[in-house]
């Protein structure tokens, strides 16, 4: 599927992955929708961007707003060839404190609700728009076989396989998008539809910022090679050969030096 004219709406679009997974886009001929809670950065974006970027505010857990922006997608671009959900929170606390206190049950459900449900509610919807592009087109007979409708990118995390301790609500719902990937794959092929799921390891986004030095350096020495914190721009252009590449599907590919976390 090439990237020229075709349009995207892209979660978390407005910073980290998300933002470069937009730039790549545009940078390819693409369009793209950037949904995202920062309406500062979205639309500071867009105005550096121009006509080939459109912003809205958008929650990914509500089913109206996302709509919304899949809605805006048809309108501005002509509809939808996909979507690469990037927004994501990171929920860190133990199961239990020092003093044997129970984790927060509400700060669990949060992380669950944004990063697996989100993602979900994401998929369904532009599954549901390129599905009735797809329908339209057959009834006018200007359908042909084996070619790619569509593609759905989301992002889980090395942590739905290799969790650290106070990560269980942010590797739990990770690994929920990583077994997302397989049956939503099986179910869209009549619709000519590819799901996939990037794990990336530990990138260099804002995320990375609110911690200390020493940590950051740490994080680094623990990557095999090459031993350096990873690119948002190495995260889009796996994005870019994903949806470039029509004999990937039902896949999550880990993007992250070979590092293990123990």
């Amino acid at each position: 599927m090439h990237i020229e004219d075709k349009s995207f709406l892209v979660t978390g679009g407005a910073s980290g992955l998300g933002e470069a997974v937009v730039r790549a886009i545009i940078a390819q001929g693409g369009k793209v929708v950037i949904a995202d809670l920062n309406e500062s950065a979205g639309q500071a974006l867009v105005d550096e961007l121009g006509d080939s970027a459109r912003f809205i505010r958008c929650d990914v857990t509500s089913g109206e707003e996302v709509q919304a922006a899949v809605d805006l997608a048809e309108q501005a671009f002509g509809g939808l060839k996909g979507s690469i959900n990037c927004a994501g929170i990171a929920v860190v606390q133990k199961l239990l404190d020092r003093d044997n206190n129970p984790a927060d049950l509400d700060a669990f459900s949060r992380g669950v609700t944004i990063n697996l449900v989100g993602s979900f509610n994401v998929a369904r919807l532009v599954a549901a728009s390129i599905a009735r592009r797809v329908a339209a087109a057959k009834d006018s007979g200007n359908t042909k076989k084996n070619v790619d409708q569509g593609i759905i990118i989301n992002t889980a995390s090395i942590a739905a396989f290799d969790g650290q301790v106070g990560q269980a609500s942010y590797a739990s719902s990770k690994a929920g998008v990583v077994g997302l990937t397989l049956p939503l794959a099986r179910e869209l092929t009549r619709h000519g539809i590819r799901v996939m799921a990037i794990a990336p390891g530990v990138f260099a986004t804002p995320m990375m910022d609110t911690i200390p030095d020493k940590a950051r350096e740490q994080l680094e020495m623990a990557v095999p090679y090459p031993k350096r914190l990873g690119e948002p721009s190495e995260f889009a252009k796996l994005v870019l050969h994903i949806i470039d590449n029509s004999y990937l599907n039902g896949e999550v590919i880990r993007l992250d030096g070979a590092i293990r976390m123990v």
